[in-house]
């Protein structure tokens, strides 16, 4: 992924990440912001709808819980948590690494918060993939003599 990235990718970035990875970033930050709460870390549940094949109509799969937040700093930002479970504190950090986002913190919160997590998510990837081409079987047809 290019370093360029759209609110749409750390969003789905920070909801996404392991909560002890994203708080151990934040910490090492060592920001914190003026912000205030526009919406308090609450908990819910969300439909999840899915499709056969990915093409099908859609059907209700059942209901995930998440929690979500939406809070705005002192220099006016507002930034957005959703993420899947019951973890306020993630949710909340979500929210304000959101709102640093669109400021004049921008660049220094991507370096600090959002690449170690791209690089983080990049390697589960990969060792995910290698351990899956690990157990690949190819399957082959000998030719036969018969015609």
């Amino acid at each position: 992924m290019s370093t360029e990235l759209t609110r749409k990718d750390w969003m789905s970035l920070l909801a996404k990440a392991p909560a002890k990875s994203l708080a151990w970033l934040w910490e090492a930050t060592q920001l914190s912001p003026d912000f205030t709460w526009l919406r308090a870390p609450e908990i819910g549940a969300a439909m999840v709808r899915g499709r056969m094949g990915g093409t099908g109509a859609p059907f209700n799969l059942g209901e995930m819980t998440l929690t979500r937040c939406s809070v705005q700093l002192a220099t006016g930002e507002v930034g957005h948590g959703y993420v899947q479970g019951r973890d306020k504190d993630k949710a909340r950090v979500a929210a304000l690494v959101d709102a640093l986002l669109q400021g004049p913190q921008a660049e220094a919160v991507q370096a600090a918060v959002i690449m170690p997590l791209v690089a983080e998510r990049d390697k589960a990837k990969t060792r995910r993939a290698t351990k899956a081409a690990a157990t690949k079987v190819d399957f082959f047809t000998m030719v036969r003599g018969e015609d």
